[in-house]
């Protein structure tokens, strides 16, 4: 079990959105590199693999939690 002070957990969260904003900023462009979707790619499996620690889980709220889920759909 991982234990994680509150500070570490909130950057944890707030690196998520930096994922969260750069797959918003790639989805808005017409035309996508190979580069750009590697990068989205990537981006989207550090969601899915935060989404499945608990303490990550626990520290959402339940509007950052639907959020992050439905960027990995």
């Amino acid at each position: 079990m991982e234990e994680l002070t509150q500070e570490q957990i909130a950057r944890s969260i707030s690196a998520a959105y930096d994922s969260v904003n750069l797959i918003n900023q790639l989805n808005s462009k017409e035309v996508l590199t190979d580069n750009d979707i590697d990068s989205k790619n990537r981006n989207v499996e550090h969601i899915k693999i935060m989404l499945g620690k608990d303490w990550f889980i626990n520290g959402l709220d339940e509007f950052e939690k639907q959020e992050l889920e439905s960027i990995v759909k």
